[in-house]
């Protein structure tokens, strides 16, 4: 547990709170730049394929989900999920994000299966199955989470996402997601991943009706297991979107407090070296600003999202509007692949 009372704690908060927007995004990009000197900002293509949206977890911010039997609810075949790889890949994609959702109906043997024929027949890395769904696949079927991971691993598995972060407080997550894994099993699944020799990223979906305390200590949290494992790659944050959920007429989150989330993040989380903005939920705008708030990554080229859109949020871009975006903010866009490394250096189109 973070100790709220440390002279640390109260600092951060006061900054978080009190800081005049411009100092604290100047504090910010100052550690960027420390951290890359570079002067480079990267994206990756890629592509979410959410290969069910059948889920028991029931979260209160999620517009994706369909109960059991429900006329919309999904499975998406190994043809399907092969010619969504074959689809990115055309488009120069490096990478693909499988996640879903708690669907009780697939045996585990499933996911090993569908990693197998990826590699077999579309082979590309594959960035899938969130600490949720390795919570849940560990409960469903008996095995622990080590063991869930190694069995993965071994059919193809790459790295892990970031999913399902949430707020990593468990009195939040007990209000708007109580049946999926709690804050310290979440991180727990993540340490057992980095000790297996798997990387991963960390998100926080924040404005559903935490404090900011919480936020901070969702922060604190991330960079103590980072000093241990050194696993995470990025961090991720965005605001709820709550249309369409359960969480409907939640206030949507200003363009102001997500660049000062942004900002914040960049000085707790000095030991996880990537920062990303997320355009796909604020608009390439935001996202071009946040660039000097502290982030030095533009995320994804997004050629299908689903979650995200559920809720309404249908922001949308091209590589030459990324590449623009990312030279106007006074950076140099470099294609990466998921561990950061750089494809290639390229100049704005």
């Amino acid at each position: 547990m973070i100790d709220r009372t440390t002279s640390e704690f109260r600092d951060l908060l006061e900054l978080y709170e009190n800081a005049p927007l411009l100092e604290l995004g100047m504090l910010a990009d100052r550690k960027r730049e420390e951290l890359h000197p570079e002067g480079i900002v990267t994206y990756i293509v890629d592509r979410n394929i959410n290969y069910t949206n059948v889920c028991v977890a029931d979260c209160k911010f999620c517009a994706f989900y369909r109960r059991p039997k429900h006329p919309e609810g999904y499975v998406l075949s190994f043809e399907e999920i092969g010619k969504k790889i074959d689809e990115t890949k055309e488009l120069g994609g490096v990478q693909i994000l499988i996640q879903g959702g708690h669907n009780p109906y697939i045996p585990f043997e499933w996911y090993l299966d569908v990693m197998r024929y990826i590699k077999k027949h579309h082979p590309i890395h594959i960035h899938g199955f969130s600490p949720s769904e390795v919570d849940f696949f560990a409960t469903r079927f008996r095995m622990s989470a080590d063991e869930v991971i190694r069995e993965l691993q071994a059919a193809g598995l790459d790295s892990l996402p970031g999913g399902g972060g949430e707020i990593l407080v468990q009195n939040v997550r007990d209000r708007v997601a109580k049946k999926k894994a709690g804050a310290d099993r979440w991180l727990e699944i993540m340490e057992i991943a980095h000790g297996l020799g798997m990387k991963s990223s960390v998100t926080m979906m924040y404005g559903i009706g935490e404090t900011n305390a919480d936020r901070i200590e969702h922060l604190l949290r991330v960079r103590e297991v980072q000093a241990r494992t050194g696993g995470f790659t990025a961090f991720i944050t965005w605001p709820l979107q709550p249309d369409g959920t359960e969480m409907a007429g939640t206030p949507k989150t200003d363009s102001i407090t997500h660049l000062r989330t942004v900002a914040i993040a960049r000085v707790v989380l000095d030991n996880v070296p990537n920062l990303q903005a997320s355009w796909v939920t604020m608009g390439l705008k935001v996202g071009q600003i946040a660039l000097r708030f502290g982030c030095n990554d533009f995320g994804s080229l997004m050629i299908e999202e689903n979650v995200v859109s559920a809720a309404g949020t249908s922001h949308s871009t091209t590589i030459d509007e990324m590449r623009r975006c990312i030279v106007d903010a006074g950076f140099t866009p470099a294609q990466r692949r998921q561990d950061y490394s750089i494809v290639r250096r390229e100049v704005a189109a």
